[in-house]
């Protein structure tokens, strides 16, 4: 089964579909037979090992992504107030040392607004792909935008509204982002003029946190709000194209998120705290087509179903330098 196209299908909007007998390898299918046969006896395995894991579940990835994310956006403010000159700009465009870098999906947004390449635009736009693509991709939504942290944030209190029934958490079809992607792109182009960026509260709060708030920042509340009390994580999963070009890169990077479905008890918890749940289909009891899956360019390397899953089934890999279970 070829995994890479199809997982950037789903990315796009494609609902992942169980997959076909015909498509499981041998082994897999072997294992997913024994599972099936013991379902009883894994069930109550997976209770003692679930009670058990959330006594001592220390939260480890989460915690080093907030650091990341505070430290890199800081580093921004620190260098501007100080004028030292170590990290210039904003998140949107910026130089490290005097060296260009340019937000992946700003730099597409100005090439087809201006219809030109600059040349510093251009180093920018280089550098910064390489970076990801050795990264992740997606990873800069988790451990870089702020924007991912306050919607966190706004996700928690969210959970806790429904917990208590007083809200109901509204979805809507994945493709809408497929649409966005394209409507922001059109919209540049047509208009010469970056509409996105005027948008973007990644690009608002990178500003705002390095140079002081604006009126700008209503817009962010207003979206926060929305996440709280109407869709969870609907800017990230709906809307922001900058995810949506993050994940291409993400679909040829070496650090992936593998699933190993040997010692999986499906009980879905990872599904619940991921931001993209829809990468984690493979993890429903029946659907994994090997041994070993590694998860779609939209998953954002964040950690949390590693740090949530009792199991350790969940990990990241690094082709070429780790080892698959």
């Amino acid at each position: 089964m070829k995994l890479g196209k199809y997982c950037v299908t789903v990315m796009l909007g494609k609902h992942l579909k169980k997959t076909p007998p015909e498509k499981i390898s041998a082994p897999a299918k072997a294992l997913h037979q024994h599972k099936k046969e013991n379902g009883e006896i894994d069930k109550v395995k997976a209770r003692k090992e679930h009670e058990i894991y959330r006594e001592t579940h220390n939260k480890k990835w989460r915690r080093r992504r907030w650091a990341s994310i505070l430290f890199a956006n800081l580093l921004f403010l620190v260098s501007y107030a100080l004028d030292i000159q170590i990290l210039e700009g904003s998140l949107t465009a910026s130089r490290f040392l005097g060296f260009h870098m340019a937000d992946l999906n700003s730099a597409l947004q100005v090439v087809l607004a201006f219809k030109e390449v600059l040349i510093n635009l251009l180093i920018g736009f280089v550098t910064i792909l390489l970076m990801w693509l050795l990264l992740g991709g997606r990873t800069f939504c988790s451990w870089v935008c702020p924007y991912h942290l306050l919607s966190e944030f706004a996700e928690m209190i969210h959970i806790k509204l429904l917990e208590k029934r007083w809200i109901q958490n509204h979805t809507f079809n994945r493709k809408a982002r497929t649409g966005f992607y394209i409507f922001f792109a059109l919209l540049a182009f047509v208009s010469g003029y970056t509409v996105f960026e005027t948008l973007s509260p990644t690009g608002i709060l990178s500003r705002a946190l390095i140079y002081g708030p604006t009126v700008a920042l209503l817009w962010v509340l207003f979206l926060l709000t929305v996440e709280i009390f109407y869709s969870r994580r609907a800017w990230c999963r709906y809307v922001c194209p900058i995810g949506l070009t993050y994940g291409f890169v993400g679909a040829l990077s070496p650090l992936k998120v593998n699933y190993n479905v040997k010692d999986c008890h499906h009980e879905g918890d990872c599904r619940k705290v991921c931001l993209v749940p829809h990468v984690l289909e493979w993890t429903v009891k029946g659907r994994a087509p090997e041994i070993n899956v590694e998860l779609g360019p939209d998953c954002t390397r964040c950690g949390m179903c590693i740090d949530v899953c009792p199991t350790d089934s969940l990990k990241f890999h690094f082709k070429g330098l780790s080892k698959k279970p």
